[in-house]
């Protein structure tokens, strides 16, 4: 997670970007390319997408991703440690089944 974290932020400070990359701008920019993930699959079903767009779903996911670390960038979150922690979370309100 470290080197794409590394790379996304040296990718936009290069280019001196951050000073337009506002909070509420970074997560409409989340939920926008979201959208275009999800697009791929309106009006198919699930295989008849993938068949056909799983490059462009590609693409949409890193976009979304790169989104995502710049957001939590800007916030001073450690990405990697809330998902640790969220899933100690899931675990514990999904519980595998033991029957």
């Amino acid at each position: 997670m470290k080197s794409i974290y590394d790379k996304v932020i040296e990718f936009r400070d290069q280019r001196n970007w951050k000073q337009y990359h506002n909070e509420k701008d970074l997560a409409i920019s989340i939920s926008l390319e979201a959208n275009e993930l999800l697009e791929n699959f309106q009006w198919r079903s699930s295989e008849e997408a993938v068949k056909d767009s799983k490059q462009n779903m590609k693409e949409e996911m890193a976009d979304i991703l790169i989104y995502l670390v710049q957001l939590a960038d800007k916030l001073d979150v450690d990405l990697e440690e809330e998902v640790y922690k969220k899933l100690e979370k899931n675990a514990i309100k999904y519980p595998v089944n033991q029957e």
